[in-house]
């Protein structure tokens, strides 16, 4: 897939078996989704350096695989290769750090990205809805991932209507 001149979201295991040089070589649109435990091991740091420098983190990955990077977190990240502002998640909850809320994130981003938006705005467009619809799910309890993919339509609708 990464000499495929199409869109392309590396997450979960594609982040460990994809090549630097070979994300680096990509003309096509490139958008790496690691939590920080994922981001550590592609930079060669304990988790807690990740944690503890975030913004730091998402730049350097985006600089060293020329991708655009969506780190997540309580706190969601958005990095582009070419240095410019990094985007802030403002809609994250507690509630998302659940099993496969990240799939949630990751396959909502993919969508938008394969549907032509630039990588660094499925990215944030994608933690933005994901982070309302975790919102809307919890409604002060506990959620699971299926509980926030079916509040996507809903966080869509709330945006749409502004």
């Amino acid at each position: 897939m990464l000499a495929a001149d199409v869109p392309v979201l590396i997450d979960a295991d594609g982040l460990r078996l994809a090549e630097r040089s070979a994300v680096r070589a990509r003309r096509a649109p490139t958008l790496m989704t690691p939590h920080a435990g994922e981001a550590a091991a592609l930079l060669g740091v304990e988790r807690g350096e990740v944690e503890g420098g975030r913004l730091s983190a998402v730049r350097e990955l985006a600089a060293r695989y020329g991708a655009t990077v969506l780190l997540k977190g309580s706190t969601t990240l958005v990095a582009d290769a070419a240095g410019g502002p990094v985007r802030v998640n403002p809609t994250g909850t507690s509630w998302l750090a659940t099993a496969g809320s990240g799939d949630v994130l990751s396959g909502l981003a993919g969508s938008l990205l394969a549907a032509g938006l630039s990588a660094v705005d499925a990215g944030s467009a994608a933690a933005y809805l994901h982070g309302l619809a975790g919102r809307f799910a919890a409604d002060g309890a506990p959620v699971g991932a299926h509980d926030v993919a079916e509040e996507i339509a809903a966080a869509w609708r709330d945006v749409v209507r502004g």
